[in-house]
C-alpha cells in the first residue's frame, strides 16, 4: 500500500521550486528543485508527475497566496479609488515582503507551460476585482479609452518598478507608494 501523500512534503516541494526558478529560471532542473526540498527526485514526482504540472501547480499557489495579500481586508463599501488603492497597497506590501514569489510569478505570467486552465484557475479569486472594474467603467470613473487589461497590465508594471525603487531606498518607500498611486490614479481615472 502505498503511503500518503503528505501536505507538508507537497508545501516544502512548492517552496523549494520558488526559491530554485527564483535563482535559475524555469529551466532550471528537477534535480535541483529536489535537493532545496531535501528530498530524492522520485519523490517530487510521486507530488508531481512532470515539471509542467510542478510549474502549474506554482502558478496556482502563488496566484492563491497573493489573493489572498491583495483581497484581505478589502473594502467593498468605499469608493473605487479606495479599492484601487487598497489592491496597489496590498500588491505592493506582499511583492516587497515576497521577491522570490514576486520574480517566479512574473516569469510564470509570460511561459508557454502554464495552462489556459491553470491561468483561468488563477484569476478565480481577483473575481472581486473584475466586478469592480465592471462597475468602475459603468460608473464612469475611468477614462472612456482605458481597457480593463491595460488597467491590469499598468498596475503590474507601475507598482514592480514602485517595488523596486522601495528595496533600493527603504528610506523613501511611502513617498515612492504613495507617487506611484497618484500616477497609476491619474492615467485610469476622469478628473
Amino acid at each position: 500500500m502505498a503511503r500518503p501523500k503528505s501536505d507538508d512534503k507537497r508545501n516544502a516541494i512548492l517552496a523549494a521550486a520558488t526559491a530554485v526558478f527564483a535563482e535559475r529560471g524555469l529551466g532550471a532542473p528537477t534535480s535541483a528543485v529536489s535537493r532545496a526540498a531535501g528530498i530524492a527526485e522520485g519523490t517530487l514526482f510521486t507530488y508531481f508527475t512532470t515539471k509542467d504540472e510542478l510549474i502549474n501547480a506554482l502558478y496556482r499557489e502563488i496566484k492563491l497566496e497573493l489573493a489572498d495579500a491583495m483581497m484581505s481586508g478589502f473594502p467593498r463599501k468605499k469608493s473605487i479609488r479606495s479599492r484601487m488603492q487598497h489592491i496597489w497597497d496590498n500588491y505592493i506590501n506582499w511583492g516587497v515582503s515576497n521577491p522570490e514569489p514576486l520574480k517566479v510569478l512574473t516569469q510564470l505570467m509570460v511561459s508557454d507551460i502554464v495552462t489556459a486552465e491553470s491561468r483561468q484557475a488563477g484569476m478565480v479569486p481577483f473575481a472581486e476585482i473584475q466586478v469592480m472594474y465592471d462597475a468602475a467603467i459603468e460608473g464612469l470613473v475611468f477614462k472612456e479609452s482605458v481597457l480593463v487589461e491595460f488597467v491590469s497590465k499598468a498596475l503590474g508594471a507601475l507598482a514592480e518598478a514602485v517595488m523596486e525603487l522601495m528595496v533600493l531606498n527603504p528610506q523613501s518607500a511611502d513617498t515612492y507608494r504613495k507617487a506611484g498611486f497618484e500616477m497609476f490614479w491619474a492615467g485610469i481615472a476622469r478628473k
